[in-house]
């Protein structure tokens, strides 16, 4: 294998753990903050590691150049669009979950 691939197998392996962490995380977690924490920067990283994998692989195409703006702006808006849930959710009057809503115990 070429120093290429093998770097292409471990970004593509790394976004993959990471978007796994973001789906747990959205599926396990109690309340709509957590969830978006979780979605915005797991997922995230994620996309971006993965996206870095498909640019590697075109190598100097100009298709890797689209994929690294692509990955630019995901690295930007994604966060973005989960902070505008949570100031939403949080003028909405959503109250974060605290220990105490549950007897200690996420739901």
């Amino acid at each position: 294998m070429t120093p290429a691939e093998i770097a292409v197998v471990l970004l593509v392996a790394a976004g993959t753990f990471f978007a796994v962490v973001a789906a747990v995380g959205v599926i396990r977690l109690p309340d709509l903050y957590t969830r978006t924490h979780a979605a915005s920067k797991s997922d995230t990283l994620g996309a971006v590691l993965t996206l870095g994998a498909v640019a590697i692989t075109f190598g100097g195409e100009i298709t890797a150049v689209k994929t690294v703006f692509l990955l630019l702006f995901m690295f930007v808006t994604n966060p973005t669009a989960a902070h505008a849930i949570a100031r939403a959710a949080y003028d909405q009057g959503i109250e974060p979950w605290t220990a105490d809503d549950s007897g200690g115990e996420p739901e």
